[in-house]
Protein backbone atom coordinates (compact mmCIF):
# COMPACT_ATOMS: atom_id res chain seq x y z
CA UNK A 1 0.00 0.00 0.00
CA UNK A 2 2.57 2.62 1.01
CA UNK A 3 4.66 1.73 -2.58
CA UNK A 4 1.19 2.39 -4.45
CA UNK A 5 1.27 5.99 -2.67
CA UNK A 6 4.75 6.39 -3.03
CA UNK A 7 4.20 5.77 -6.71
CA UNK A 8 1.12 8.14 -7.09
CA UNK A 9 3.13 10.80 -5.65
CA UNK A 10 5.92 10.88 -7.57
CA UNK A 11 3.93 10.21 -10.90
CA UNK A 12 2.01 13.60 -9.54
CA UNK A 13 5.73 15.48 -9.38
CA UNK A 14 6.67 13.82 -12.38
CA UNK A 15 3.40 15.15 -14.58
CA UNK A 16 3.84 18.87 -12.86
CA UNK A 17 7.31 18.80 -13.89
CA UNK A 18 7.01 18.00 -17.29
CA UNK A 19 4.54 20.63 -17.19
CA UNK A 20 6.27 23.48 -16.10
CA UNK A 21 9.03 21.95 -18.48
CA UNK A 22 7.08 22.53 -21.11
CA UNK A 23 5.55 26.20 -20.01
CA UNK A 24 9.12 26.94 -19.83
CA UNK A 25 10.50 25.95 -23.52
CA UNK A 26 7.03 27.61 -24.55
CA UNK A 27 7.95 31.18 -22.66
CA UNK A 28 11.84 30.65 -23.96
CA UNK A 29 11.08 30.21 -27.71
CA UNK A 30 8.44 33.65 -27.11
CA UNK A 31 11.09 35.25 -25.67
CA UNK A 32 14.19 33.98 -27.73
CA UNK A 33 11.99 34.44 -31.19
CA UNK A 34 10.33 37.41 -30.12
CA UNK A 35 13.78 39.06 -29.18
CA UNK A 36 14.74 38.53 -32.39
CA UNK A 37 11.94 39.68 -34.44
CA UNK A 38 11.84 42.99 -32.13
CA UNK A 39 15.83 43.65 -32.96
CA UNK A 40 14.88 42.93 -36.69
CA UNK A 41 12.07 45.79 -36.41
CA UNK A 42 14.22 48.21 -34.20
CA UNK A 43 17.99 47.65 -35.27
CA UNK A 44 19.81 48.16 -38.22
CA UNK A 45 23.12 46.26 -39.02
CA UNK A 46 25.74 48.00 -40.56
CA UNK A 47 29.56 47.36 -41.18
CA UNK A 48 31.52 50.35 -40.68
CA UNK A 49 33.93 50.88 -43.41
CA UNK A 50 35.92 53.60 -42.41
CA UNK A 51 38.50 54.58 -39.42
CA UNK A 52 36.58 57.99 -39.20
CA UNK A 53 35.42 56.68 -36.08
CA UNK A 54 38.28 55.24 -34.14
CA UNK A 55 38.53 54.80 -31.50
CA UNK A 56 34.52 54.62 -30.28
CA UNK A 57 34.33 51.85 -33.77
CA UNK A 58 37.20 50.88 -35.87
CA UNK A 59 36.84 50.13 -39.25
CA UNK A 60 35.14 46.21 -39.98
CA UNK A 61 33.00 46.62 -36.92
CA UNK A 62 29.69 45.42 -36.72
CA UNK A 63 27.22 48.09 -35.48
CA UNK A 64 23.69 47.39 -34.07
CA UNK A 65 22.07 51.00 -35.69
CA UNK A 66 18.39 51.65 -34.25
CA UNK A 67 16.20 53.00 -36.51
CA UNK A 68 15.07 57.07 -35.80
CA UNK A 69 13.49 59.70 -37.85
CA UNK A 70 16.06 62.90 -37.82
CA UNK A 71 13.96 64.72 -35.36
CA UNK A 72 14.55 62.48 -32.82
CA UNK A 73 18.56 63.45 -33.11
CA UNK A 74 20.43 65.10 -30.12
CA UNK A 75 23.99 66.53 -30.00
CA UNK A 76 26.59 63.49 -29.06
CA UNK A 77 24.41 60.54 -31.19
CA UNK A 78 26.52 58.83 -33.00
CA UNK A 79 24.35 58.53 -36.47
CA UNK A 80 24.18 56.52 -39.86
CA UNK A 81 23.34 58.59 -42.62
CA UNK A 82 23.33 59.16 -45.97
CA UNK A 83 23.59 62.76 -48.33
CA UNK A 84 24.51 63.59 -51.51
CA UNK A 85 27.05 66.00 -50.70
CA UNK A 86 28.78 64.09 -49.31
CA UNK A 87 29.23 61.20 -52.15
CA UNK A 88 25.57 59.87 -51.22
CA UNK A 89 26.44 56.81 -49.36
CA UNK A 90 26.03 55.44 -45.72
CA UNK A 91 28.26 56.78 -43.39
CA UNK A 92 28.91 56.83 -39.54
CA UNK A 93 29.57 59.83 -38.03
CA UNK A 94 28.85 62.12 -34.58
CA UNK A 95 26.50 64.96 -34.29
CA UNK A 96 28.15 67.88 -32.33
CA UNK A 97 25.68 70.76 -33.13
CA UNK A 98 22.49 71.13 -34.45
CA UNK A 99 20.16 73.97 -35.74
CA UNK A 100 21.24 77.10 -34.69
CA UNK A 101 24.12 76.09 -32.77
CA UNK A 102 27.96 77.88 -33.49
CA UNK A 103 30.38 75.26 -33.71
CA UNK A 104 34.10 76.30 -32.90
CA UNK A 105 37.20 74.70 -32.71
CA UNK A 106 39.55 75.50 -30.47
CA UNK A 107 39.58 77.21 -27.56
CA UNK A 108 42.54 78.00 -25.62
CA UNK A 109 42.93 74.76 -24.31
CA UNK A 110 42.66 72.80 -27.55
CA UNK A 111 38.55 71.86 -27.12
CA UNK A 112 35.47 72.15 -29.19
CA UNK A 113 32.65 74.48 -28.50
CA UNK A 114 29.54 74.61 -29.19
CA UNK A 115 27.65 78.71 -28.42
CA UNK A 116 30.87 79.50 -26.76
CA UNK A 117 30.99 76.40 -24.13
CA UNK A 118 33.75 74.21 -24.20
CA UNK A 119 33.38 70.37 -24.52
CA UNK A 120 34.89 67.56 -23.01
CA UNK A 121 35.18 64.98 -25.81
CA UNK A 122 36.83 61.82 -23.94
CA UNK A 123 36.10 59.64 -27.18
CA UNK A 124 38.19 61.49 -29.24
CA UNK A 125 41.27 59.63 -30.78
CA UNK A 126 44.76 61.46 -30.36
CA UNK A 127 45.65 64.18 -32.66
CA UNK A 128 48.97 66.15 -32.47
CA UNK A 129 49.11 68.31 -29.46
CA UNK A 130 45.75 67.24 -28.24
CA UNK A 131 43.86 69.01 -30.20
CA UNK A 132 39.66 68.56 -30.88
CA UNK A 133 40.31 68.97 -34.36
CA UNK A 134 44.02 68.74 -36.34
CA UNK A 135 42.23 72.29 -38.67
CA UNK A 136 40.43 75.16 -36.93
CA UNK A 137 36.64 76.07 -38.24
CA UNK A 138 33.80 77.72 -37.32
CA UNK A 139 30.23 77.43 -38.33
CA UNK A 140 26.63 78.66 -37.49
CA UNK A 141 24.15 75.27 -38.12
CA UNK A 142 21.50 76.37 -40.22
CA UNK A 143 17.44 75.03 -38.62
CA UNK A 144 16.79 71.33 -39.26
CA UNK A 145 20.45 70.82 -40.22
CA UNK A 146 23.41 68.46 -38.32
CA UNK A 147 27.21 69.58 -37.99
CA UNK A 148 29.00 65.94 -37.87
CA UNK A 149 32.80 65.10 -36.97
CA UNK A 150 34.38 61.76 -36.91
CA UNK A 151 36.15 60.82 -33.75
CA UNK A 152 38.97 59.90 -35.46
CA UNK A 153 39.80 64.22 -36.10
CA UNK A 154 43.28 63.16 -37.95
CA UNK A 155 41.68 62.23 -40.54
CA UNK A 156 38.04 61.77 -40.72
CA UNK A 157 36.36 63.36 -43.95
CA UNK A 158 33.03 64.90 -42.11
CA UNK A 159 31.88 68.45 -41.73
CA UNK A 160 35.11 70.72 -41.61
CA UNK A 161 35.78 69.65 -45.28
CA UNK A 162 32.33 70.50 -46.65
CA UNK A 163 32.28 74.14 -44.86
CA UNK A 164 32.35 75.85 -48.43
CA UNK A 165 28.77 73.70 -49.64
CA UNK A 166 25.89 75.35 -48.45
CA UNK A 167 24.61 74.70 -45.06
CA UNK A 168 28.32 75.27 -44.23
CA UNK A 169 28.67 71.44 -43.91
CA UNK A 170 26.26 70.73 -42.26
CA UNK A 171 23.49 67.54 -43.62
CA UNK A 172 19.57 67.41 -43.27
CA UNK A 173 18.10 65.93 -40.36
CA UNK A 174 15.99 63.93 -42.72
CA UNK A 175 19.26 62.24 -44.43
CA UNK A 176 19.62 60.18 -40.89
CA UNK A 177 18.54 56.57 -41.06
CA UNK A 178 19.48 55.52 -37.83
CA UNK A 179 21.38 56.00 -34.44
CA UNK A 180 24.59 53.40 -33.59
CA UNK A 181 23.50 52.05 -30.04
CA UNK A 182 26.56 49.11 -29.75
CA UNK A 183 29.28 47.48 -31.57
CA UNK A 184 27.98 43.79 -32.16
CA UNK A 185 31.21 42.25 -33.50
CA UNK A 186 33.77 42.07 -32.39
CA UNK A 187 31.61 42.22 -28.95
CA UNK A 188 32.40 45.83 -27.63
CA UNK A 189 29.41 46.71 -25.58
CA UNK A 190 27.10 50.06 -25.79
CA UNK A 191 27.68 53.44 -27.39
CA UNK A 192 27.53 55.69 -24.60
CA UNK A 193 26.14 59.29 -25.28
CA UNK A 194 28.67 62.10 -23.91
CA UNK A 195 27.88 63.84 -20.48
CA UNK A 196 29.33 66.79 -21.90
CA UNK A 197 26.39 67.83 -24.15
CA UNK A 198 24.10 66.84 -21.51
CA UNK A 199 24.06 70.03 -20.48
CA UNK A 200 23.46 71.97 -23.58
CA UNK A 201 19.68 72.80 -24.27
CA UNK A 202 18.19 69.57 -25.68
CA UNK A 203 20.20 67.28 -23.62
CA UNK A 204 21.30 63.66 -24.89
CA UNK A 205 18.66 60.89 -26.10
CA UNK A 206 18.25 57.76 -24.30
CA UNK A 207 19.70 54.65 -24.51
CA UNK A 208 17.96 52.26 -27.12
CA UNK A 209 16.56 48.61 -26.20
CA UNK A 210 19.26 46.49 -27.04
CA UNK A 211 20.01 45.16 -23.20
CA UNK A 212 16.21 44.50 -23.45
CA UNK A 213 16.66 42.46 -26.57
CA UNK A 214 19.85 40.56 -25.77
CA UNK A 215 18.51 40.23 -22.30
CA UNK A 216 15.56 38.70 -23.62
CA UNK A 217 17.24 36.51 -26.22
CA UNK A 218 19.37 35.08 -23.55
CA UNK A 219 16.49 34.46 -21.32
CA UNK A 220 14.85 32.87 -23.65
CA UNK A 221 17.85 30.65 -24.69
CA UNK A 222 17.88 29.61 -20.92
CA UNK A 223 14.64 28.76 -20.32
CA UNK A 224 14.64 26.22 -23.68
CA UNK A 225 17.49 24.55 -22.48
CA UNK A 226 16.28 24.22 -18.86
CA UNK A 227 13.10 23.22 -19.91
CA UNK A 228 14.20 20.66 -22.35
CA UNK A 229 17.24 18.72 -19.90
CA UNK A 230 14.46 18.44 -17.17
CA UNK A 231 12.92 15.08 -18.32
CA UNK A 232 16.13 12.98 -19.26
CA UNK A 233 17.48 14.91 -15.91
CA UNK A 234 14.17 13.11 -13.82
CA UNK A 235 14.72 9.92 -15.61
CA UNK A 236 18.14 9.95 -14.70
CA UNK A 237 17.81 10.92 -10.86
CA UNK A 238 14.28 8.50 -11.28
CA UNK A 239 16.44 5.71 -11.78
CA UNK A 240 19.01 6.45 -9.77
CA UNK A 241 16.84 6.36 -6.66
CA UNK A 242 15.32 3.04 -7.78
CA UNK A 243 18.73 1.60 -7.77
CA UNK A 244 19.40 3.55 -4.56
CA UNK A 245 16.14 1.40 -3.05
CA UNK A 246 17.28 -2.08 -4.37
CA UNK A 247 20.78 -1.74 -3.14
CA UNK A 248 21.50 -1.78 -6.62
CA UNK A 249 21.02 -5.37 -7.24
CA UNK A 250 18.56 -8.23 -7.82
CA UNK A 251 17.99 -10.56 -4.64
CA UNK A 252 19.21 -13.49 -5.99
CA UNK A 253 15.64 -15.46 -4.75
CA UNK A 254 13.84 -12.90 -7.60
CA UNK A 255 15.53 -14.61 -10.45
Amino acid sequence: MTGSVAGRTNGGHGRLGRVLSGLAVAVGCVLFLGGFAWGAVEYLPYTVPTDSMDPTVKAGDRVLAQRISGDQVRRGDVVVFKDAEWGDMPMVKRVVGVGGDKVACCDAEGRLTVDGKAVEEPYVGRTPGGLASTTRFGATVPKGQLFLLGDERGGSLDSRVHLQDQGQGSVPRSSVTARVDAVAWPPSGMVGRPAAFAALPGGVSEPGPVRLLVGAVVLGALLILGGAAYEPVARRLGGARRTGRTGGEVPTGAR
